[in-house]
């Protein structure tokens, strides 16, 4: 019996051209709404992923996130926000995209169903079993994906996955498989709307609670942020003008001219 795409099953609505905008804007926030009730049940899964992500990190692994079209574009927009939003360096959390840059905003032909170039591709970056792999698919059945997390295992590196259908290959090739089951997508089969909205959710969870874990947050302040621009800056200054009670112009001094970050201009001015 072939696998049943729970994904690619026909939307409970019916004749969405012939709905008005706000019929169509109601219905699609209706189905959005039960995304986080999904994933709420699966939080277990996820927390079991985020302890070994830890655990590596710790020991100097790093995170690869490995996906096709909107999936691995999600990988990559997770991966690529953690170094200023959290003052990581950047091979710390890698997203890798089947068909290579261009993809991230083109479509690659047959770029999913290449068995052979997302072990290939992991393999530039030096992928090791100090490190862990996430396959992102919605499907759960992407043979990019998965064939790049069966060589994993064949390596003894730890794998994890993310996918939106039960009982999914990807699943069966991960040793810390997350399943988030939305249910039949809004536009039959377009996994942009639900599955890439829990996909996202699930990215937000993991990346932000590891980063938490190894320290890159205080209380609730993303004190180890790149200063990149205006508001990020005026958030920085504000902080240490609470944290250690400087004015906005000294603040803006030890920061910006001294120090670099929050965490490190904290630290200097209690030594």
């Amino acid at each position: 019996m072939a696998f049943q795409k729970i994904t690619e099953a026909d939307s409970h609505y019916r004749h969405l051209d012939k709905m008005d905008i706000r019929d169509l804007l109601i219905n699609i926030n209706k189905e959005d709404k039960t995304v986080p009730d999904v994933i709420e049940a699966v939080i277990p899964r996820i927390e079991a992923l985020v302890h070994a992500i830890v655990d590596k990190m710790l020991a100097g692994g790093r995170l690869f996130y490995i996906g096709a079209g909107t999936s691995g574009r999600l990988g990559i927009v997770d991966a690529s926000e953690c170094p200023p939003t959290f003052g990581v360096p950047p091979e710390l959390v890698v997203g890798i995209i089947a068909g290579g840059k261009k993809a991230i905003s083109e479509a690659v032909e047959n770029a999913e169903d290449n068995t052979d170039n997302g072990w290939r591709d992991l393999q530039e970056h030096h992928v090791s079993s100090a490190d862990v792999v996430i396959g992102i698919a919605a499907s759960g059945t992407t043979p990019y994906v998965i064939s790049a997390l069966q060589k994993c295992h064949e390596n003894n590196i730890i794998t994890g996955s993310i996918c939106c259908n039960p009982g999914a290959p990807l699943s069966e090739a991960a040793d810390f498989p997350v399943e988030v089951v939305v249910g039949p997508e809004f536009v039959t089969g377009s996994t942009r709307m639900k599955s890439g909205t829990a996909q996202k959710l699930v990215l937000n969870m993991i990346s932000t609670s590891v980063m938490i874990q190894l320290g890159r947050v205080e209380d609730n302040k993303m004190v180890n942020m790149q200063l990149t621009n205006d508001k990020i800056i005026d958030r920085g200054v504000k902080m240490l003008m609470q944290k250690i009670g400087l004015d906005d112009y000294e603040a803006a001094k030890v920061l910006l001219l001294k120090h670099g970050t929050v965490k490190k201009a904290t630290e200097a001015y209690k030594i």
